[in-house]
């Protein structure tokens, strides 16, 4: 199954802070937990729920439910984004956000290469359409 993001930056969170409990790390140079608050995290985690429940009621669907169901989720995403100042998905963030909608639209039999091609869309483009972060 695919991994949430979310996942690894609570594994990031956890890790740091056996670091400064070890003293291996200077708490000045902490910044896991700022970045990565849980009101962020449980949010994000909203979403990827209602994401997930939605893909997994697809059954070979037609592309308009696929991107459907990737708009609905993208467009909540925004709505997290935008209650943190627009602040809330960096960078590295959001490529990992990307790659978690192919990941688990792959594992769900779409081809995502082939949708992404049929609307006119590169590769990489899938979220481009409605994604505000």
């Amino acid at each position: 199954m695919a991994e949430r993001p979310t996942t690894s930056w609570r594994d990031g969170i956890a890790e740091e802070a056996e670091e400064l409990a070890s003293g291996a790390l200077d708490p000045e140079c902490a910044c896991m937990a700022g970045l990565f608050p849980e009101d962020l995290l449980a949010a994000t985690d909203a979403v990827l729920d209602s994401y997930e429940a939605e893909l997994a009621r697809l059954a070979e669907a037609e592309d308009a439910q696929i991107l459907a169901v990737v708009e609905r989720a993208v467009l909540a995403l925004n709505a997290v984004n935008d209650a943190r100042n627009g602040s809330a998905f960096e960078t590295g963030e959001r490529e990992e956000l990307c790659d978690y909608f192919d990941e688990s639209l792959i594992e769900h039999g779409v081809d995502v290469v082939a949708l992404t091609a049929r609307h006119g869309l590169g590769r990489h483009q899938l979220t481009d359409q409605w994604r505000k972060w």
